[in-house]
């Protein structure tokens, strides 16, 4: 079934703009090339499918007032003097991860214990914004 929905490398490079059009306005692709199969797809459309994936962190009030946060999905953990100002901290501790990640992807997403973080990685480039990313964490009460 899923071969039927393919369209092949050579037409999509012969019709590239067409293809980009119709990707933007009206579906994503699939595509293949020899053995290789590839989805193509704007970036609202990526996000719509991310959207399942949320970012968690446990919060822990600390004794000098100060809030840390402790992110569930990747091992990231940051300290603020309020929850907002932690949460734009972790928010730009994911950015940063991810693009680490993106740029050596062929690295990360080969290691078994980081992996599962592509999706995550993934909706935090499309976000593209620590304060939106900070945000979008749902927190709850860590227990020490």
């Amino acid at each position: 079934m899923m071969d039927m929905l393919m369209e092949q490398a050579t037409t999509v490079r012969k019709e590239w703009s067409a293809v980009c059009d119709s990707v933007i306005h009206e579906k994503p692709k699939f595509i293949k090339r020899t053995r290789d199969k590839m989805w193509f797809s704007n970036l609202e459309t990526m996000m719509e499918i991310l959207s399942a994936y949320k970012f968690t962190a446990d919060k822990y009030m600390e004794d000098d007032g100060s809030v840390t946060l402790s992110l569930n999905e990747i091992d990231l953990v940051e300290n603020g003097e309020s929850e907002q100002a932690v949460r734009t901290a972790l928010g730009n501790a994911i950015l940063e991860y991810s693009v680490d990640y993106y740029n050596d992807y062929e690295l990360y997403s080969r290691s078994p214990n980081r992996r599962g973080h592509i999706p995550y990685i993934f909706k935090a480039l499309i976000m593209d914004s620590p304060e939106s990313i900070g945000e979008s964490i749902q927190c709850r009460d860590g227990k020490s």
